[in-house]
């Protein structure tokens, strides 16, 4: 029976190159791809720039250039890496694009009319400098445990302890330096608290063959017990005050969607933009019961997409995914977290630029892929003698990887 498939990948954020680690999904994912085509079924493969938010709004306004501008800077590069490692996607697009605008606010308008969009007010640290409130990442101050200075409001990367950024002792704004103060503001909520949201998810996501054993353990964990044991979820906060770069919330004028809400919106938008563009029907398309919806994701957005998204999906009135494929991080030389600060980070570009045969580093890492939720290491002698050692079992004619031209730490690449 010939299958009919709409396939994504995680939408990279549009503040930055691609990195080894976009690569290695993108890998996954068309090595996937083709083989489901090459077994003759029907795929859609396509993806897109993750356009919005505060860090390209910020970033943009430090380079002088409007977001639109810096956006499409940053996607100007993609092709180069998309075409050198040979990745296939029939359509790429951005969340900033008309199609997501549309669904976006069609899919908050039919969350209102179901009764779980809730509105309250509440108090965060607001820079009285720069006007602006401030999320999490853009606040500094000691750490409310153990007193480390210069640790983030949401995390301390020394003790490790989670708190609230209002909780931190001295904060300051990492904008202008000034101290934050407290202002209050109304925010809309997704009701992830209903009953109705609970019994749709724990439902959804204990259906067979929809996520791996290692995602549906951790989920479990997220459907928190009280003590009286009651299990619920905590509503989620969808809007983000004027200014910001986003989409604007229907009906209000300084409200615009939290960059999560409108970032696996895409994944339809590009599919709506690719169809349009191919003269097919994107409500056809979707309409199908035989269409499968897959996403290939790394295992630090698992919480958006299998909690928010496809409950999102189902209450708006629209499919959810069938499977949702969790991958690990990519890390180097034993497991160390790749730094370009300490050249133990690998730049796809520098790679091919060296004469790398990209299909080199696309069978490393299909290699070292598997079913499981597992972290992979880039290690450059394995990576030599991997390649070199099961080429000699083939018949391939190109030339072998030579250590002295493979990837290397210190070469920092």
């Amino acid at each position: 029976m010939t299958r009919k498939l709409f396939v994504t990948t995680a939408l990279p954020y549009a503040n930055a190159p691609f990195h080894v680690g976009h690569m290695m999904e993108y890998i996954q994912a068309d090595i996937w791809v083709r083989y489901q085509r090459m077994a003759g079924h029907e795929v859609h493969f396509v993806c897109a720039d993750d356009a919005h938010g505060a860090p390209i709004m910020i970033a943009a306004e430090k380079a002088g250039k409007t977001p639109q501008q810096f956006v499409a800077e940053i996607a100007a590069g993609r092709k180069q890496y998309l075409d050198g490692f040979h990745i296939g996607f029939d359509n790429w697009h951005s969340t900033d694009g008309p199609e997501n605008h549309a669904f976006a606010q069609d899919i908050y308008r039919a969350l209102r009319k179901q009764g779980l969009i809730a509105i309250r007010s509440i108090e965060q640290f607001y820079d009285p400098v720069k006007g602006m409130f401030l999320p999490d990442r853009y606040i500094k101050g000691e750490c409310p445990k153990c007193g480390a200075k210069d640790q983030y409001g949401d995390s301390c990367e020394v003790c490790g302890a989670v708190y609230s950024p209002t909780e931190l002792k001295n904060p300051y704004s990492t904008l202008t330096g000034a101290t934050p103060v407290m202002k209050s503001s109304e925010h809309h909520f997704f009701q992830l608290s209903s009953q109705r949201c609970l019994e749709f998810l724990q439902d959804w996501t204990q259906t067979p063959g929809r996520l791996q054993p290692e995602v549906l353990n951790k989920i479990r964990e997220w459907f928190a017990t009280d003590d009286e044991g009651r299990v619920g979820l905590a509503d989620w906060d969808i809007s983000r005050d004027a200014p910001y770069f986003g989409i604007r919330i229907p009906d209000t004028e300084d409200k615009y969607f939290y960059v999560w809400l409108d970032a696996p919106v895409g994944y339809l938008a590009s599919l709506k933009n690719y169809c349009d563009r191919t003269g097919r029907s994107y409500e056809t398309l979707m309409a199908d019961p035989s269409l499968e919806q897959i996403h290939f994701i790394g295992k630090d957005i698992t919480y958006f997409h299998t909690l928010f998204w496809p409950a999102m999906l189902h209450f708006s009135g629209r499919r959810t995914p069938d499977k949702v494929f969790v991958h690990g991080f990519i890390t180097v030389n034993g497991g160390e977290k790749m730094s370009k600060s300490r050249g133990t980070g690998i730049s796809p570009l520098k790679y091919l630029e060296l004469g790398m045969n990209a299909e080199w580093l696309r069978y490393y890492i299909a290699a070292k892929l598997n079913a499981k939720v597992e972290d992979i290491d880039f290690n450059p002698d394995d990576f030599v003698a991997r390649v070199n050692s099961d080429r000699s079992a083939s018949t391939s004619t190109s030339p072998a990887v030579r250590p002295a031209s493979s990837p290397s730490a210190s070469a920092g690449i």
